[in-house]
């Protein structure tokens, strides 16, 4: 079976420590704002980025103890809510080989592996390229 990558405006390259910087923010935020003026987005997440959609971290965040009652959405949590709002305009990719080097092949249903070397059809369909984090 032949995978083809739809067209997007913007593709967004994920890499390095997600909790370590402002990248999770920035990335969410950055993608939420390019789907609120219609642009269509993928987002290719490579090396300790993959940690974002994980499955096993489940849907909450572990409890914070400084307000046990508060519940904080995982990040897995905030991109499916983004998957579920933008089906047609939001596509979220992880690499396969860096998800089996750190143990994530786990990723949340809505997100699609991809080898790296798949990457370039990904650049081929969109117009804009962003790199954010390093390795």
């Amino acid at each position: 079976m032949v995978f083809a990558v739809r067209h997007t405006d913007v593709l967004l390259k994920l890499l390095g420590t997600p909790h370590q910087t402002d990248l999770v923010t920035s990335a969410l935020r950055l993608a939420q704002a390019l789907l609120d003026e219609g642009a269509a987005v993928q987002v290719w997440a490579c090396g300790d980025a993959t940690a974002l959609t994980c499955a096993a971290f489940g849907d909450s965040k572990p409890v914070n103890v400084a307000e046990r009652t508060v519940d904080h959405p995982s990040t897995a949590t905030l991109i499916r809510e983004l998957l579920t709002a933008y089906p047609e305009r939001l596509d979220w990719y992880v690499c396969r080989f860096c998800c089996a080097e750190r143990g994530r092949s786990e990723q949340i249903t809505e997100v699609l592996k991809r080898p790296p070397s798949q990457f370039w059809q990904h650049v081929r369909a969109t117009d804009k390229v962003v790199a954010m984090g390093v390795c």
